[in-house]
């Protein structure tokens, strides 16, 4: 092909101090590995010499090492949005080195569009095959949708493919790329069944604009999760039994609703659940992130069609659906973040979300996001996106963290991703509040006694009397004596209110 090879290093150079980038990818899945590994050797190169270099940095999702952990850890990251899992860049944002903005996923691409950060200078795209067709250059993603035909579209110095050989060209029978136009002009989403495709396999823009294209061969950096524990199974038993339920009072469907659930072993255990037991017929799912759980349930059969924005997948599994591609392309459909995400979709198709909290308190507010109000732990994500317009939106988590010492069930939440008006359900291993249709003090109620664990039982229940009489029970002064108990001791076993309430 007529278009110019160049390495990595070459493309790195290309790049100036402030500039910014957008990136290809969705998790670590379809992000671009090769020219960051050179930024970031780059930017040390120029810091040792005394000069500046730092870039910012906008994707689908987070990425993987080779992008937010060689560039934090080489300072090269001067802004970063919307979401990230890295602990390196984890580091970095908590110590105040990296400007990070948290939003949610489906208003990243919109927002860039909009113009609220500024110019885009430079796309990388992760690409499987590429093709020129008279004066278009027409690039094949890899193994997420994210947010690249936006940053292709936006980019005003040019764009950088890396065509990684690790992917199979295939991958392209998967994709549908579509993104909608902006307000006043912009028309329906026009998907009515998860497995509805409205757009094109590929991204087209103008031959003029491609910069260069970075041959490597790459393996996704995707993430190993936990296995499961007696504590995520019996979550994900509460949860399945709790669906039943609802299911044969027909609140849901007989055919069931798509489902969408977060990252992690605890996601695993609900899916697991839920396909196991024979109650529930064959389903389909409409997330942002496929596990290797999904994808065994798609090629059995167990989940009829799956939509996502990202194979967040071990590289066994992503080697098993190019394999079984004939099959795969027929049910499995990777969109773009703000599609995945979008709110409009979500309602129509009413989808069942379970997302994942780091903490819930007594009125069903959800933190998803920070360790006691002030330390990042991951970004908000996709959660708000699904829980706010879902069918029926469900938090989980374990009642207790670090071997008891911290209990995920608290007064008040430390910081706040998702209120008490988009949660319907909370579900710990010891049982499950059903929230809908309760006042706040109801809701308190239900939570202590089926969510919290019985050594926070009493404790919870102490705070709820010192409460103050209002529409929302609180005493200000005594609403974060758990969070401050565990700064100064180490654990949140409060003995009693008393040095609060004076």
């Amino acid at each position: 092909m007529a278009y110019t090879r160049i390495t990595a290093a070459e493309a790195a150079a290309l790049i100036k101090n402030d500039d910014n980038i957008g990136m290809s990818g969705f998790t670590p899945a379809g992000t671009a590995k090769a020219v960051t590994r050179e930024l970031a050797k780059k930017a040390e190169a120029e810091h040792t010499a005394g000069r500046p270099f730092q870039v910012g940095i906008f994707t689908g999702a987070s990425t993987g090492q080779s992008t937010d952990g060689v560039m934090s850890i080489a300072q090269a990251i001067k802004y970063r949005a919307p979401y990230t899992t890295n602990g390196d860049f984890r580091k970095s944002v908590n110590a105040g080195e990296i400007a990070y903005n948290d939003l949610h996923l489906s208003h990243m691409a919109q927002e860039l569009r909009y113009g609220f950060y500024g110019d885009i200078d430079w796309a990388i795209i992760e690409v499987c095959d590429i093709e020129e067709v008279g004066d278009k250059i027409r690039c094949y993603l890899t193994a997420a949708g994210g947010i690249s035909p936006t940053v292709v579209r936006l980019a005003k110095k040019g764009v950088i493919l890396e065509l990684n050989s690790f992917h199979n060209p295939n991958a392209k029978f998967i994709h549908d790329v579509y993104e909608p136009l902006d307000p006043p002009y912009r028309k329906p989403i026009p998907i009515e069944n998860v497995g509805d495709r409205i757009g094109t396999p590929y991204i087209e823009f103008d031959a003029s604009r491609l910069t260069g294209v970075v041959e490597c061969n790459l393996p996704d950096e995707a993430r190993a999760f936990k296995d499961s524990d007696p504590i995520t199974d019996q979550i994900g038993n509460n949860v399945a039994e709790f669906l039943i339920a609802d299911m044969n009072r027909g609140i849901i469907p007989p055919t069931f609703l798509p489902l969408q659930s977060g990252v992690g072993s605890t996601a695993n255990a609900i899916l697991g659940a839920l396909a196991q037991n024979k109650q529930v017929p064959d389903f389909n799912v409409y997330t942002e992130v496929i596990q290797d759980s999904v994808v065994d349930m798609l090629l059995t059969g167990r989940v009829k069609d799956a939509s996502a924005c990202s194979l967040t997948v071990s590289n066994e599994c992503l080697m098993q659906i190019y394999d079984n591609m004939d099959y795969c392309r027929k049910h499995l459909t990777l969109r773009q973040s703000e599609i995945s995400n979008s709110p409009e979709v979500i309602r129509r198709l009413g989808v069942i979300a379970i997302n994942t909290a780091i903490e819930v308190d007594l009125y069903g507010n959800a933190n998803s996001t920070h360790i006691s109000g002030t330390k990042m732990m991951n970004g908000i994500g996709g959660s708000g996106d699904f829980e706010r317009n879902a069918f029926l939106s469900i938090f989980t988590c374990p009642s207790t963290a670090k071997n008891g010492m911290i209990s995920s069930i608290v007064p008040f939440c430390s910081h706040l991703d998702h209120t008490e008006h988009d949660v319907n359900i909370i579900a710990t291993e010891q049982g499950v509040a059903d929230l809908r249709g309760k006042s706040p003090y109801e809701r308190a109620q239900a939570i202590i006694e089926n969510c919290a664990h019985p050594d926070y039982k009493q404790l919870l229940w102490d705070y709820l009397k010192i409460a103050k009489m209002g529409q929302t029970r609180h005493n200000l002064p005594a609403a974060f004596a758990m969070h401050d108990t565990l700064a100064r001791k180490g654990d949140m076993h409060l003995t009693d209110y008393a040095e609060y309430v004076k």
